[in-house]
């Protein structure tokens, strides 16, 4: 037996069977090195076995988040009362206010705040890409962290000055493609927790620009590739998915964000091709980017996965985000009955179908079911361990473990967290993190940190952060955003 085996025993093991149902199990489940090796009753443990006694407690597979701005960490708190525009300036575009080691620590608070809820893999559209250093900084951070990633390299409108409010709109100079192609040189690096994968949001460029790039994309082994899709006025007027159709670039590396206001063709087109997208409900609802598709009347349910999107707007739980999705479209569902003065037979969605959505079809969305999303010999051991005796979760653990993590659950409740067979979050708090691991790519920190220090440099951060952003008049910044991405300012209204 490896001597870098945990045995998990006793708990009670939520485990996908026919038709991704869900069984719950009192079983033992063995991890050796990396993988799941048995998941059986009464595993013996060699003395060199760490053994994690399980009693009480709910053993699920890892969430996987298809959908996350993991760099955002300096600025968490400021988008709370903001729409899709407000959020553009006082957001997205102050990446330029980023130097590579904000970044660094940004993205570390980021991967570490999924991991503390529960989050073992996370598709990062890592839109900060202002210089090679920005996009090695923040792999570092996400090497080091030990969390699963898959990194989508993303070429990124960079700002050339607030005041006149211009953005450069070159997304592809030479430096972005030659980076990337050296970030894949980094194989021996890069192939197990962290792997590449691309983002783009150029839709707007030629279809001879596009249809090469994405064939580049492919020929160096990149296997996700996402967009935002969002098919309201503020966002995209034209259905991407049907561009990328008629470019004959639609195809199952394709990983939609968000695919709010999507059409009857956009769905046909979705199934067909399987590709998949990420609903991600706090931002969506708040920001007015639309329903959520996930649970909509347009039969997207096995193409849908769930992401975060911006954890500086709300928590990076992924239990929250399905909560929110399940009951949100719950309520529309009953609403159609309440118009009619009609009582609804059944309720609408189950907590094991939300609870899917965030595991096993999250691993389907990145082409990585036969690895992840659910507990079976042979995947990857990336593992939750929840106390099922806690305030939040007595009881409903027992009656229904599933809906005690969907419903009932709190990132307090989360005991553990193993990633790649290796324990990140022990005793409800995170394990310290080696600079060290990330060195190769960018390797300005050096050290093991603990949480205490990394939130102390974190606030720090902020501070910095905040004094450069109050020199910014932000109205204008929001102005420039709207004529900058041709957004028709007539359709900017206070009520309708």
């Amino acid at each position: 037996m490896a001597s870098n085996s945990i045995l998990l025993q006793g708990g009670t093991l939520l485990v996908h069977g026919n038709n991704d149902h869900i069984q719950s199990v009192k079983t033992d489940l063995l991890i050796e090195g990396s993988i799941i090796a048995k998941i059986e009753a009464g595993i013996k443990a060699s003395s060199e076995t760490q053994v994690i006694d399980c009693t009480d407690k709910i053993v699920s597979p890892g969430f996987i988040d298809t959908h996350h701005h993991v760099w955002q960490t300096l600025q968490k708190g400021r988008h709370a009362n903001e729409l899709l525009l407000s959020y553009m300036a006082s957001g997205n575009l102050t990446n330029s206010l980023h130097t590579p080691s904000d970044i660094f620590w940004g993205e570390l608070g980021g991967v570490l705040e999924c991991l503390d809820v529960g989050t073992t893999t996370v598709v990062d559209h890592a839109h900060l890409n202002y210089s090679p250093e920005h996009s090695k900084a923040a792999i570092a951070a996400t090497l080091s962290s030990g969390i699963r990633s898959v990194f989508c390299y993303c070429p990124t409108p960079r700002l050339d000055s607030w005041d006149p409010f211009t953005i450069n709109m070159d997304l592809l100079p030479p430096w972005v493609m030659s980076t990337l192609e050296e970030l894949v040189a980094h194989k021996s690096l890069l192939q197990s927790r962290v792997q590449l994968g691309f983002a783009f949001d150029g839709s707007f460029l030629p279809k001879e620009v596009l249809v090469n790039l994405f064939d580049k994309v492919k020929s160096l082994g990149i296997k996700v590739i996402t967009t935002h899709y969002v098919h309201t006025a503020s966002f995209s007027p034209i259905s991407i998915v049907e561009l990328y159709h008629n470019y004959g670039i639609l195809d199952h590396h394709i990983l939609f964000s968000h695919c709010s206001g999507a059409t009857e063709t956009d769905a046909k087109l979705i199934h067909k091709s399987n590709s998949h997208l990420s609903s991600t409900p706090s931002t969506e609802l708040q920001m007015a980017l639309g329903i959520p598709v996930a649970f909509s009347d347009l039969g997207l349910e096995s193409q849908s996965s769930v992401g975060v999107d911006c954890h500086s707007n709300q928590s990076a739980s992924i239990p929250s985000e399905l909560r929110l999705l399940l009951q949100s479209s719950r309520a529309l569902y009953n609403e159609k009955f309440i118009s009619q003065d009609k009582i609804p037979k059944k309720v609408n969605k189950t907590v094991e179908e939300a609870f899917n959505l965030g595991t096993i079809q999250g691993a389907r969305a990145i082409g990585r079911e036969s690895e992840l999303g659910s507990l079976s010999v042979g995947k990857k051991a990336d593992i939750l361990i929840w106390d099922a005796t806690t305030p939040g979760m007595v009881c409903a653990a027992e009656e229904d473990p599933v809906a005690a993590i969907v419903l009932h659950s709190s990132p307090g409740d989360l005991e553990t967290t193993i990633v790649d067979g290796v324990v990140r979050k022990e005793g409800g708090k995170l394990k310290s993190v080696d600079f060290e691991v990330g060195k190769e790519l960018w390797d300005s920190e050096k050290g093991v940190w603990g949480w205490k220090d990394v939130s102390k440099e974190l606030v720090r951060r902020r501070v910095d952060m905040a004094k450069k952003f109050e020199a910014i008049d932000i109205e204008k910044a929001r102005k420039g955003v709207i004529q900058g991405f041709y957004i028709d300012e007539s359709k900017i209204v206070d009520s309708v």
